[in-house]
């Protein structure tokens, strides 16, 4: 028998699996409490709960179900990323990164992305499947343990990993309503962001939900024809449609939107495009993050370099849009999304030959 993963059960549902086995409702607000609050994933050392309950548990549910399998950590120790295992074997990545006063986890949402943004290891990998919502959680609560044991907390998560995840839209938001669940881990939305490449019927779903969540935008270009290079489902969801969906998406929610723009020598990098995307971006409840590209082996891109990025920077701030140029992150581990997975794969195939 299939066990049941508890990280994809939402309180009410963990309620009604555990009434369904003869036990009262509060048992699901202990359960709840272990696996979320005191981040205890094994049935047995879950002292207040009855011996056949555990059992049962035992038998029938996992509530941990990621494997690390390789993990890598920056020379300063602010970023750490890791490399999880599926319980059908695919990997997947999640990073945590350490800030002054926060820890933030960036999590996936797919393995491997069917977006093909040609700048991106996911991306040049290839699609496989969508995570379910306690594949994502789960990420979560991998660092979230670590963290407890030095004393500190998951402050943040970013979906900025592997996947597009408004293309996984029903998993990930389950994931979302269940970390922000109060009963539970407690996350506040605000402290929960949803990145995507630009699915406009998502934005819109996520215009409508009443938890206000962040939402960040990989927009990288500030035409259509750049964009359809760099970013191709613009092809599909061009400009027009996608900046008056985060128009609205700021009018409903109050929260400003954050635009991805990765800085690519010679590409997207020069005072030209600052001055087309500040005209894009112009009235629009908003903020510009920077960064100069994080390079993929074989993508045939380069960051573009400090002279460049503070002209573009110089022309944003002349246009009145807010910006901010990202503080690298994890370079000398390859921190990019996708990296980790495919020198892992590389190093596996190897040892097959």
């Amino acid at each position: 028998m299939e066990r049941t993963r508890l990280t994809d059960l939402s309180y009410e549902q963990l309620e009604s699996w555990v009434t369904e086995r003869g036990e009262p409702p509060f048992r699901a607000r202990q359960l709840f409490e272990w696996v979320y609050r005191s981040l205890v994933f094994d049935p047995a050392a879950m002292t207040n709960l009855p011996l056949g309950l555990r059992r049962r548990l035992l038998d029938q549910a996992v509530v941990q179900a990621l494997e690390p399998v390789d993990a890598i950590t920056s020379a300063n120790g602010l970023t750490t990323k890791v490399l999880l295992r599926l319980p059908d074997e695919e990997t997947i990545e999640a990073v945590l990164m350490r800030y002054e006063g926060r820890q933030t986890v960036c999590i996936s949402s797919q393995v491997g992305c069917a977006l093909g943004c040609p700048f991106c290891a996911t991306g040049q990998t290839g699609f496989t499947r969508n995570l379910y919502s306690g594949e994502i959680v789960d990420q979560v609560l991998y660092f979230a343990q670590q963290l407890q044991g030095q004393g500190a907390s998951v402050s943040n998560v970013v979906f900025m990993g592997m996947g597009e995840p408004l293309a996984n839209y029903d998993q990930v938001w389950r994931a979302v309503q269940i970390l922000n669940d109060q009963r539970g881990f407690a996350l506040g939305a605000r402290r929960i962001t949803i990145s995507t490449a630009g699915l406009v019927p998502g934005i819109r779903r996520l215009a409508q939900k009443g938890l206000p969540v962040g939402l960040a935008v990989s927009l990288h270009a500030a035409d259509d024809a750049l964009r359809d290079q760099l970013v191709p489902v613009n092809k599909r969801y061009p400009l027009g449609q996608l900046v008056p969906a985060c128009q609205r998406y700021a009018q409903r929610t109050g929260r400003r939107v954050s635009f991805e723009y990765a800085l690519i020598r010679g590409i997207n990098d020069d005072p030209g495009q600052a001055n087309r995307l500040g005209q894009l971006l112009r009235g629009l409840l908003c903020h510009v993050n920077l960064i100069p590209l994080n390079p993929t082996e074989g993508c045939g891109y380069q960051s573009a370099d400090r002279e460049r990025v503070m002209a573009f920077r110089h022309e944003l701030n002349r246009m009145g849009i807010p910006n901010t140029v990202r503080l690298a992150r994890g370079l000398d581990i390859e921190a990019g999304c996708g990296q980790l997975r495919s020198r892992h794969s590389q190093k596996t195939e190897k040892k097959a030959d």
